[in-house]
């Protein structure tokens, strides 16, 4: 019998609406190594190096009627992935 184990990095997500009423998400790197991230919603997509225990930019949704839910969040450890360093 064999398991596979996945180690993902740890990651804070936070939701927030801005003054005008859009959605928008923040990451928190709680490591203490670079990440890969990737943030998506409704096709848009955008990729960014997280240093370690460091805050992402607030992110914003296009239009008012995305709330949370719709964004799509992925972060794994920079050093997988040498084609982005």
């Amino acid at each position: 019998m064999s398991s596979a184990v996945l180690a993902m990095p740890k990651i804070s997500i936070k939701h927030q609406r801005n003054t005008n009423g859009f959605a928008q998400v923040q990451v928190q790197n709680e490591t203490t190594e670079n990440l890969l991230c990737h943030i998506e919603i409704d096709g848009y997509k955008l990729r960014f190096r997280l240093k370690p225990r460091a805050f992402s930019n607030w992110h914003t949704a296009t239009d008012t009627r995305f709330n949370h839910t719709h964004f799509s969040v992925w972060c794994d450890y920079l050093r997988l992935y040498p084609q982005h360093q």
